[in-house]
């Protein structure tokens, strides 16, 4: 199985793709973050995460997508954007019938760590232990996304009702992947 992690965020929307191996071991497919400058309005930030996202989705040809599920916090403004780029994720898997899983930061820490209390520094220790790279992935924001597609794969639990995608192959997504990047290009 494949899994794109998504740890949504307005201005730095941390990504990463994971592949199941056998044994409960996974393997890093890749990992970054898709950027968006705070000086431009909301519509203009939304509409780079959503490219870039569409970009990752149709680059790595994930089996589901792992969403950071967002929580209240006190910035109103901050949880919003977050939201917003959170429902931008699930809209561009639901588009191409790829299953959603909604993860809480806590179940995440818990899946990569042993403790759902974990700070950051430990998420990133061990999601590169786990993985086996040499070196940390940076920001958080790329290590929260490889520990959501790691949680998903550990713990299945969390997909949402859509995404049911008996229909295609893994081989006809990809056709369907590298048809839309000659799109792109074309």
């Amino acid at each position: 199985m494949r899994v794109l992690g998504v740890d949504p965020g307005l201005t730095r929307c941390g990504v990463g793709v994971v592949d199941s191996l056998p044994g409960r071991r996974a393997r890093m497919a890749g990992v970054g973050v898709i950027r968006s400058d705070a000086d431009l309005s909301v519509d203009l930030r939304l509409l780079r995460i959503a490219e870039g996202l569409d970009e990752w989705i149709e680059a790595h040809v994930p089996d589901v997508v792992a969403v950071e599920r967002v929580f209240a916090q006190h910035n109103v403004a901050s949880v919003t954007g977050t939201a917003q780029v959170a429902g931008l994720a699930m809209l561009a898997a639901a588009r191409r019938g790829i299953p959603v899983a909604l993860h809480t930061p806590s179940e995440v820490k818990a899946a990569v760590t042993g403790s759902g209390r974990a700070d950051k520094a430990q998420v990133t220790k061990m999601i590169s232990r786990i993985l086996r790279l040499d070196d940390p992935p940076k920001p958080a924001d790329a290590a929260d996304a490889l520990a959501l597609a790691v949680c998903h794969l550990w713990r299945p639990a969390g997909a949402l009702q859509g995404g049911e995608r008996h229909e295609l192959t893994p081989a006809q997504r990809a056709w369907a992947a590298a048809e839309a990047a000659a799109r792109r290009k074309g």
